[in-house]
């Protein structure tokens, strides 16, 4: 592997570090005995997770928590690396807390997601889960019956579903007809429940509308609106609010337009709070994408270039069974191509040069698409196209054993580079 090409889209640390690119190019070596396996891997940058966490952190007022939505990324390696920094968890599944459970024993975790069944809620109790989001009165009520058997006063915040009108995002989950949250119409009858229970603690409220918004103060407008509507129930059923979630929602961007701007979010939100609009209680922030998709990286090798109808496509080793994210959100996820010298072959090499191509997969499917007729300076067969901001959303909502193609290797670095920190992931 040579030098690489521009990258399309900056990450907030870009280049790529040094350790990412001789690692790269130890996968793209050949092996002793000269065959040539296609390179095909996520990479996890560790230590630009620890260090992009830590400039969120130190920012954020003293009121604020920082959790981290593990359904962006279950990867043990990166709970491990964020359980020192966040705050606690939020976990969207059993599953999720015990995966939590099996990096942690005693991180704080937050139980949300509107399915949750009556052996996921004694699980989670069981695995000593922090607070509780309830979604419905139905959930309220089957939590209030398993809290009392167990005689056990659980924590809980009532996620709703305002009826404001709220921004646009790439996914809304409020201000609109959705599965999620107690329609705030039912506000008051949830919080009477909840109150006449000795079996439950009603702590606050949780209130995630939207998910990938790129607008710093409008969000920040979005929480305003959030603690006006908390303190209005807290002065009308007195109630002590010890705990407003705001959710996450922080934006990544993977076209020309630009991040979500943390530091301006953060700056608009000192002022917010200066007004004390719920003094005493806490305010989480939940997000995951934010976290952990700018230190993730999808390689894959091109192993075919060809042409079709007029139009050029190159055929990777890999696609959307191990990163499904672009064909679900119908984008053309940001890359750069590595050159690589190796050629084995004894005719010329095809190459592209100055044309615009379609990256897809090795799937037998049309819909195996990760950019779209994209313009590119130069690439050749055995070149590695590096997609960049792959950490959040990859390969735990892909379809892995699709046409029952070999996975992808999992590696994580953390610091300088060295052959200990490759480790290949057994999940």
């Amino acid at each position: 592997m040579t030098s690489a090409a521009t990258i399309r889209y900056p990450a907030p640390w870009c280049p790529p570090s040094a350790a990412v690119g001789h690692c790269l190019a130890a996968l793209g070596e050949p092996a002793p005995d000269g065959t040539h396996e296609p390179v095909c891997a996520f990479l996890y940058d560790l230590a630009a997770l620890r260090d992009h966490v830590g400039v969120m952190l130190q920012g954020l007022p003293e009121r604020c928590q920082l959790y981290y939505a593990v359904k962006a990324n279950p990867d043990r390696r990166l709970i491990a690396t964020l359980a020192p920094l966040v705050a606690g968890f939020e976990a969207a599944s059993i599953g999720e807390i015990r995966r939590i459970r099996e990096v942690s024993d005693s991180a704080s975790i937050i139980f949300g997601g509107p399915g949750k069944k009556d052996a996921e809620l004694e699980e989670a109790l069981d695995l000593g889960v922090t607070r509780i989001h309830v979604e419905s009165l139905h959930e309220l009520r089957r939590l209030n019956l398993i809290a009392e058997r167990r005689g056990q006063v659980v924590p809980i915040l009532l996620r709703v579903n305002l009826h404001d009108a709220l921004p646009e995002a790439t996914v809304t989950m409020a201000g609109r007809a959705t599965q999620f949250g107690i329609d705030e119409p039912q506000v008051e009858e949830a919080i009477e429940e909840a109150r006449r229970s000795p079996a439950l603690q009603l702590d606050g409220f949780h209130l995630h509308s939207i998910s990938n918004n790129l607008d710093a103060c409008l969000h920040a407008r979005l929480v305003a609106t959030y603690l006006a509507r908390v303190r209005a129930w807290a002065e009308r059923f007195e109630l002590e609010i010890r705990c407003v979630d705001a959710g996450g929602g922080f934006g990544v961007s993977y076209d020309e337009r630009p991040d979500f701007d943390w530091a301006l979010f953060l700056d608009t939100l000192r002022s917010l709070l200066d007004d004390e609009p719920l003094p005493g209680a806490a305010l989480l922030f939940e997000p995951g994408r934010y976290l952990v998709a700018f230190c993730g990286y999808y390689a894959a090798e091109v192993i075919d270039l060809k042409q079709s109808h007029g139009r050029q496509f190159a055929v990777l080793r890999g696609g959307t069974h191990h990163f499904r994210l672009p064909a679900s959100w119908r984008h053309d996820h940001p890359f750069e191509v590595l050159p690589r010298c190796h050629w084995p072959y004894p005719f010329p090499r095809p190459v592209l040069e100055g044309q615009r191509v379609t990256l897809v997969g090795e799937l037998c499917t049309p819909k195996d698409v990760l950019a779209s007729d994209v313009p590119v300076a130069r690439l050749r067969i055995g070149d590695v196209v590096l997609f960049h901001r792959a950490g959040a959303y990859g390969w735990t909502i892909s379809h892995h054993d699709f046409l029952g193609h070999a996975h992808p290797r999992h590696l994580y670095l953390d610091g300088p580079f060295d052959d200990k920190e490759l480790v290949r992931d057994t999940e």
